[in-house]
């Protein structure tokens, strides 16, 4: 199975160590183990075993899962080492060369290059920035002329931080229903807002996968999950049985004291992003060279700037000369954009946007 570069991810594991100010970030603003630890009231870390621990998921971790959800029960819940690898199980277990997977761009390379590499024929359905980083419906429409074994998709999106209201997921649903088409829906970036509908909630072939890194601010964990049918679910844990077998109880215990408290730390994320975004709003008042789609959900934004320069000398000029970070649009096919966070600082980020400023200034002058 051969992969491409990730170039997001190869760009964060390059740079982002020399950032002075973390423009880019997508996880909010991260606890300390201190922190998340004076949590624990019910003192379960000082009664947790270090074994396997519960090889699916333990429990009472999977029913504070379930309160994100309108809909299921436990067994609708499994456990894995982040996101990205319950993307990963989902695809590998589902897929096979052959298959016809459609998804989004720009979006997150997982989405196309997997699938490309398990042999599948992948049709990208574009985000047009003009519509607000919405799909054409024609085109959407077209990708479903053939059988789709699997459509794969961010709610909130990655880089363009679009948010797919129900709506549009029953729009989704529709084309899906018919070929009992699986939508993959990884909603790392979603909250607890009532319209924030799981696709898991809505179709019976719908699989979410999600995390504590993004919302929660505890990517160190690195815990994921994955919310489907009981018959979904029974397959992705045969497979885990050859893959990681468990997340391992101390994983699990300090995931279940932060999602005891989810209500806090959601709120938390929702008061930085809120601020951030409200800086965002009063420099673009100024800033005649940059435009941004204002996300509503999430912690991501995808920036477009006015200038001559490929994004990803735009970033390195940046970090360079000010240490201030930004992933290119390069990383996501998409040039004269920059992807934002609306994850740290209040004044970071705008003393980050100052730098931004003269630098467009100093391009398109």
């Amino acid at each position: 199975m051969k992969l491409n570069d990730f170039l997001t991810e190869q760009w964060m594991n390059d740079y982002e160590g020399r950032a002075v100010y973390n423009m880019t970030d997508t996880c909010v603003q991260p606890l300390s183990l201190r922190e998340l630890t004076a949590m624990d009231e019910d003192h379960l870390l000082e009664r947790t075993i270090l074994d396997y621990g519960v090889i699916t998921g333990d429990e009472k971790l999977k029913e504070e899962i379930l309160r994100l959800y309108h809909t299921g029960s436990t067994a609708n819940i499994a456990t894995t080492h982040g996101c990205l690898a319950a993307n990963e199980m989902v695809m590998n277990t589902f897929l096979e060369p052959g298959d016809t997977v459609v998804t989004f761009v720009p979006g997150y390379q997982q989405f196309t290059d997997i699938p490309a590499s398990l042999g599948c024929r992948v049709i990208t359905v574009s985000l047009r920035e003009e519509n607000g980083w919405m799909p054409d419906e024609k085109e959407l429409e077209a990708a479903f002329h053939s059988p789709v074994k699997m459509v794969i998709l961010n709610n909130p999106a990655n880089p363009t931080g679009r948010f797919f209201d129900e709506a549009f997921l029953e729009k989704l649903t529709g084309y899906c229903r018919p070929e009992k088409t699986y939508i993959l829906s990884d909603e790392i970036y979603r909250g607890k807002d009532p319209d924030e509908i799981s696709v898991s909630d809505l179709y019976e072939y719908g699989i979410s996968t999600s995390g504590l890194a993004k919302m929660f601010s505890l990517a160190g964990l690195r815990m994921g999950w994955i919310k489907a049918s009981e018959e979904i679910i029974h397959q992705l844990n045969v497979r885990r049985d050859y893959t990681f077998i468990s997340t391992g109880p101390l994983a699990d215990t300090l995931s279940c004291i932060a999602l005891r408290n989810q209500d806090y730390l959601i709120e938390r994320s929702r008061k930085i992003i809120s601020a951030d975004k409200q800086v965002y709003t009063e420099w673009l008042k100024k800033e005649k060279h940059a435009s941004l789609v204002m996300p509503e959900k999430g912690t991501v934004g995808f920036l477009r700037y006015e200038g001559n320069i490929p994004s990803r000398d735009l970033a390195l000029q940046l970090l360079d000369e000010h240490g201030v970070f930004f992933v290119p649009g390069s990383c996501f096919g998409c040039e004269n954009h920059l992807r934002i966070g609306f994850t740290r600082d209040p004044e970071m980020v705008t003393e980050g946007l100052r730098f931004l400023s003269e630098k467009l200034a100093e391009i398109n002058c």
